[in-house]
């Protein structure tokens, strides 16, 4: 059977070491190179045509937000393992765009990024740093329909963000409901949380639009 072929691509020296010693005993797994920034990263995969490149984002010449987009282009079929200390969900955001496969940060545990080259090598995704169901969301700005909307609510989340948008208080939803008005205020946290919302106000009008609640 034939090895999953892998590229390195990091500006420090001692951070390849670390990977190749890493993956060493997977005997599954050929390094068949070596880059220090994104443009040699970017001639190496398309000379190569690698499996898998881990990468990380902050290197000089071309970053790997720029290089991830390059590399896509000339081996499209190369999946792509983002490792970095960067979690900031702009930069996941521009990669998941961008095609990649894994984010996993240096300062996690080892044994992360062992566990995205095996659920990539497995056709698979692997994101320790966020849901990729939640990039998905910002993704995809306009919901087509009110279900479309609303389908990552609890049954009791809708009827609290129903309640509270019609303009009752925490009380009074906590005794319409009969929960403890503490369970209500976690229930508005959550929905508000999940509908992208920072006040009552904006869950009103939210509800009114989607036909929820009359005015």
């Amino acid at each position: 059977m034939p090895k999953t072929t892998l590229l390195i691509v990091d500006d420090h020296q001692v951070v390849i070491a670390g990977i190749r010693s890493l993956l060493a005993p997977k005997t599954d797994i050929e390094i068949v190179g070596e880059a220090a920034n994104g443009a040699e990263a970017v001639r190496l995969s398309g000379e190569l045509k690698p499996d898998i490149v881990i990468m990380d984002i902050s290197m000089p010449e071309m970053d790997g937000v720029e290089a991830t987009g390059r590399i896509r282009e000339v081996s499209p079929e190369t999946k792509i393992i983002i490792y970095t200390m960067h979690s900031d969900q702009r930069f996941i955001l521009e990669l998941f765009k961008a095609g990649i496969s894994g984010h996993v940060l240096k300062e996690g545990p080892p044994a992360d990024l062992c566990a995205a080259v095996e659920a990539v090598m497995a056709g698979k995704t692997c994101f320790t740093t966020i849901d990729p169901a939640a990039l998905l969301r910002q993704l995809s700005p306009e919901r087509p329909d009110k279900e479309a909307l609303f389908e990552h609510l609890s049954p009791r989340e809708l009827e609290v963000f129903k309640l509270l948008a019609d303009g009752l208080s925490i009380k009074e939803a906590a005794a319409q409901l009969h929960i403890s008005p503490k369970t209500v205020e976690t229930h508005k946290y959550n929905l508000m949380e999940k509908l992208e919302v920072g006040t009552i106000p904006d869950l009103t009008k939210l509800a009114i639009r989607h036909g929820l609640i009359s005015v």
